[in-house]
Parts: structure tokens; sequence; C-alpha cells
């Protein structure tokens, strides 16, 4: 069961703020995590660990904008299922866990 911080920031979405993770380091959010979602599905997204996942994605070097996570959310290798972030091209990185291992 994740337990970790939930703002609701908008009818159907939710925010894992930066400062869910430590305030430096490689834990360090860079940006928010942003999960769309309804009310109803709150619990069974709970239920599973993928907003860990989706706070995880937030500290890949060079993310920009936010680490989205889309109603389909569910545990992944690396990356949840549903999972959606960009990174800037200098900067940044490529996940394979991000692009899926079945490409």
């Amino acid at each position: 069961m994740w337990n970790g911080p939930l703002k609701k920031v908008g009818e159907y979405r939710y925010e894992i703020p930066k400062s869910y993770r430590g305030i430096n380091g490689n834990l360090k959010m860079r940006v928010p995590a942003l999960i769309y979602a309804s009310d109803d599905m709150l619990p069974s997204i709970r239920k599973d660990n993928a907003p860990e996942q989706a706070a995880n994605v937030a500290t890949l070097p060079g993310i920009v904008g936010k680490s989205l996570a889309m109603p389909d959310i569910h545990w992944g290798y690396g990356f949840p299922i549903g999972g959606v972030a960009a990174t800037d091209a200098e900067e940044g990185v490529i996940s394979p866990g991000g692009v899926g291992f079945d490409i």
C-alpha cells in the first residue's frame, strides 16, 4: 500500500509534490509527479506501489515538466505502466523502462 502524499489539483489530477523525496542527491525529485485518475480509482492506485515509480521517474536527470501517470497506472519495470516523461535532449536520459521492453 502506497501512503505517500497525493494533493488533488484538478477534477482528475493528483500531484505527488517534489518535497516527497529528499532535497538533494539522486533521490531528489526534480519535478512533481502528476497522476490522472478519478476519486474512485485512488484506492486501487494506492494499493499498487506504482505511485512510487512515478516519483522515481521524477528523479531522472534532465526530466522536464512533470512525471505523468495516466489512468491505467500500475506497477511496471522502472517506469509505471501508464507513465510518461519528457527529458531534455542534451541533459536527459533515455530509459528502456519508459520505452518498453517489448518494442
